[in-house]
């Protein structure tokens, strides 16, 4: 089918999921607002802050299996409409974990929206991926990527307006409004999923070996090299893309900027600019490969200028490192699961397991801040930017 073929056909499957991929972003934006606020509030110390991103992303680890499990038994779209209840249960927790001032409620409600955003990407990443032709994925992922990166800045912007306070001035009593409209915004769209019309959909070699010759012997997901590689490679990215999204707020705060609210706004637009630039000119122009090298280079540049240049200048490089990592994501993703055959739903479910990587490296982050100061935290980026760089030129092309 061509690629005309595909807009034309999977238009409305695409809205659909552009508006999970929006609730994805949401729901990690909602992370990066409460680090400093929980800091702040319950006199948390960074790493202790952190933990709220690690509760979160410790649930792509532990879940992703069983994710792909339920996805086998009750398909796509009806995953898709389960993960929107486990939203709900779990912003619910958020209120009495207000009231409570309950550090130990906030990570356990975290952890219940880790798991729903666990469960809503092991359905929607592979959808989107097999959807259409594989060399255009990272076109239709990086279009998906806008709802996502749009998405990350709002939290903080809407419990302001909503509570008629500046971030600053927020305090726990006063997040009751703000979660009861979130509530009721995710129960009304797991409700429209569950009557969407997205039909079932197989990768190629799924159904039939001999589409897929590559898989058609293999035994087990560990015996694709350029799967394991990518999903390592994603284990890192997720991570350190956590720190250029998230952390801009807390590193605005922490060099006494004014406004520091302001800047939250610009990672995601970094973002933003990235993928309407693979829109542009993936397949057509680049490939995904290319595209993904391109991205490698200008964030271990970035990265470096980051921790060597004055704090007033290196808080906009982190803006920059976003745009660096828009079209990593949306890269890695198939080229990994490229000739999965029967495996495509349990390799799917490892890149989604390697999405755990935003649990660990942010955690390490807080504790590396707490002893040398938040700049020179952000050194840990590098050594993870050359990875998916060897990646890029190298990991997914190797075969058994």
């Amino acid at each position: 089918m061509s690629e005309a073929g595909v807009k034309r056909s999977f238009a409305i499957p695409l809205a659909f999921i552009g508006m999970m991929f929006f609730t994805v972003g949401f729901a990690t934006g909602i992370n990066g607002y409460f680090v400093p606020f929980l800091e702040n509030n319950l006199n948390l110390s960074s790493a202790q802050s952190y933990l709220v991103i690690a509760a979160t992303f410790s649930a792509f680890l532990i879940c992703s299996f069983p994710a792909a499990t339920i996805i086998g038994k009750i398909g796509y779209r009806r995953t898709m409409s389960l993960s929107f209840l486990m939203f709900a249960v779990a912003f619910a927790l958020f209120i009495p974990a207000a009231r409570l001032e309950s550090f130990a409620l906030y990570l356990l409600a975290c952890f219940i929206s880790g798991t729903a955003n666990t469960v809503l990407q092991a359905a929607i990443n592979p959808y989107v991926t097999i959807l259409g032709p594989i060399d255009s994925a990272a076109r239709r992922i990086s279009i998906m990527g806008i709802c996502n990166s749009l998405a990350l800045s709002l939290p903080s912007v809407f419990i302001a307006w909503v509570t008629g306070k500046s971030v600053d001035a927020v305090v726990l009593a006063d997040l009751d409004l703000p979660f009861y409209i979130i509530i009721a915004v995710v129960l009304v769209l797991g409700i429209v999923t569950l009557f969407a019309p997205l039909e079932e959909i197989k990768a190629e070699g799924e159904e039939n070996e001999e589409d897929c010759p590559y898989a058609a012997g293999k035994k087990s997901i560990w015996q694709f090299p350029h799967l394991v590689l990518g999903a390592l490679a994603l284990f890192v990215y997720v991570g350190v893309e956590n720190l250029a999204l998230l952390s801009v707020l807390d590193y605005a705060k922490d060099i006494g900027l004014e406004n520091p609210e302001k800047y939250t706004l610009f990672p995601g637009l970094g973002m933003a600019v990235g993928y309407i630039l693979g829109i542009l000119f993936i397949p057509k122009v680049i490939s995904q490969v290319q595209a993904l090298r391109i991205c490698t280079w200008v964030a271990v540049a970035d990265s470096l200028l980051i921790v060597l240049t004055p704090p007033q200048v290196s808080v906009w490089c982190v803006a920059v490192l976003s745009l660096a990592c828009s079209l990593m994501y949306p890269a890695i993703w198939p080229l990994a699961i490229t000739e999965l055959g029967k495996f495509t739903k349990k390799g799917s479910s490892l890149l989604v397991a390697s999405i755990g990587g935003g649990a660990l490296i942010p955690l390490l982050f807080g504790f590396i801040k707490d002893m040398v100061g938040m700049q020179n935290a952000y050194w840990i980026c590098l050594p993870f930017y050359l990875l998916i760089m060897f990646y890029a030129y190298y990991g997914y092309k190797i075969r058994n």
